[in-house]
């Protein structure tokens, strides 16, 4: 019998050795977690200068585009979505609408 008892004290104590260990893992996978979340705020952040930067860039894309519309028109081709492309004889609703943006 007394080897049995034996037996088992080293299993329980090998049992908290082990809830020992995956308790302290546990600790290092929430900290891991927590810094992933923080990286990731990190990146996904955006200056103020950058958003300011994009919105610049965007309205000037945004102007020229409208710029080579209008070119396009002048020039007797169709802007709008129904004949875009095509000739254009005398005036088009569609691309004065879509130029005008109604």
């Amino acid at each position: 019998m007394g080897q049995l008892y034996q037996a088992i004290t080293e299993i329980e104590e090998n049992l908290s050795s082990l809830l020992g260990e995956v308790k302290s893992l546990r600790q290092y996978i929430e900290y891991l977690e927590e810094e992933n979340v923080k990286l990731k705020r990190q990146l996904c952040a955006v200056s103020e200068a950058d958003t300011a930067r994009v919105q610049k860039n965007g309205a000037k894309i945004q102007k020229e585009a409208q710029e080579n519309l209008e070119k396009l028109y002048q020039e007797g081709f169709h802007v709008c979505h129904i004949y875009f492309g095509e000739p254009v004889e005398g005036s088009c609703i569609f691309c004065n609408a879509f130029l005008r943006k109604d």
